[in-house]
């Protein structure tokens, strides 16, 4: 058994991270100030005495007592919505929050994970993208708030390898969906999703030729799992090679949820990559990691979710199940 320290524990990714580590019978200690995170995430846990949840900003302070093996570094607002909201707390969590998150991994001698992006590499001009891969970033753009403060949180996690001599691995992680996303988060899969429950137009950037490589939550945990298992310094990119276009996606989860909500056309955002798909390599090789739920499987599973928030918070309609006219569609392995 060991101890595992979580920031942004009560996020999406973050609150699938802690089941995933108390399943496999570890303590978690779940840190968050429920800035973009939600308790309702993890509110089933804290009945369980292997779990803790500190509320706190770890851009302020981080400090947990006890024996710490890992410390996992995913607090931070991840999508647009929330980091055009929120600039300076993005670029102060990517900055001092990872330096104390750094700093507990140093003092504890404990094995440290950040979570970085596929946004390091900005509006790629190679596809797809390898971690050799610099980026083309827009420094002083609207997205820059978030997409700087994940590389500067990738420089000093390798400033804190290369001179302090901590253990750390760095995982650029690509578009990831599943249940626990927050409905209002403002990413395309669940504003697609609750569009469509609710039988609104479903909204699509652009024309919708963009595209996104999308991966289910649970293979993404998996790879964080064995990141930090393998020692590996990274950056490792974690995400599908299954790339489709946005508007082909809002197709999907229209057919899915069985929903007749029509397609709105609106104005694509600044800097918003044309196109987007990992090369996962390094995965495969040093990880033995890829993608085992395809995509169809992992957006039926996300779709009963968030039906089933709906209809505890409105009287919509009930989902009916998915639809399945028009083939299998684009699926995963």
């Amino acid at each position: 058994m060991r101890r595992v320290v979580i920031t942004g524990g009560a996020g999406f990714v973050g609150s699938h991270l802690c089941r995933r580590f108390l399943r496999d019978g570890d303590e978690v200690v779940c840190v968050d100030n429920l800035l973009t995170g939600d308790l309702s995430n993890v509110d089933e846990l804290l009945a369980n005495e292997r779990f803790l949840l500190i509320r706190t900003d770890v851009a302020e302070h981080l400090d947990v007592p006890g024996i710490v093996d890992a410390v996992l570094h995913f607090a931070s607002p991840a999508s647009p919505a929330d980091y055009l909201r929120l600039p300076l707390e993005t670029l102060s969590v990517g900055s001092s929050g990872t330096r104390n998150a750094l700093e507990l991994a140093l003092r504890k001698d404990a094995r440290f994970v950040l979570a970085s992006t596929s946004e390091a590499y900005g509006d790629p001009e190679e596809h797809p993208q390898p971690e050799t891969y610099w980026g083309n970033v827009n420094p002083v753009g609207p997205r820059s708030v978030y997409d700087e403060a994940k590389r500067f949180s990738e420089t000093l996690t390798t400033a804190y390898r290369r001179y302090k001599k901590v253990d750390t691995g760095i995982a650029r992680i690509f578009n990831t969906f599943g249940e626990y996303m927050r409905p209002d988060d403002g990413r395309a899969i669940p504003a697609f999703i609750g569009q469509a429950l609710r039988g609104e137009p479903m909204t699509v950037s652009g024309d919708g030729s963009q595209t996104r490589s999308v991966c289910y939550v649970d293979d993404l945990v998996e790879g964080v799992v064995r990141l930090l298992d393998s020692g590996e310094p990274g950056p490792i990119n974690l995400g599908n090679t299954d790339e489709m276009p946005i508007l082909a996606l809002a197709e999907l989860i229209r057919e899915l949820a069985g929903s007749d909500s029509e397609i709105l056309f609106v104005d694509r955002p600044v800097d918003d990559p044309a196109v987007r798909r990992p090369d996962i390599t390094l995965a495969r090789t040093l990880l033995d990691w890829e993608p085992r739920t395809p995509v169809r499987t992992g957006l039926e599973r996300t779709i009963r979710w968030f039906a089933g928030q709906l209809v505890e918070t409105s009287p919509a309609r009930p989902w009916a199940g998915p639809s399945r006219v028009g083939g299998t569609g684009p699926g995963g392995r």
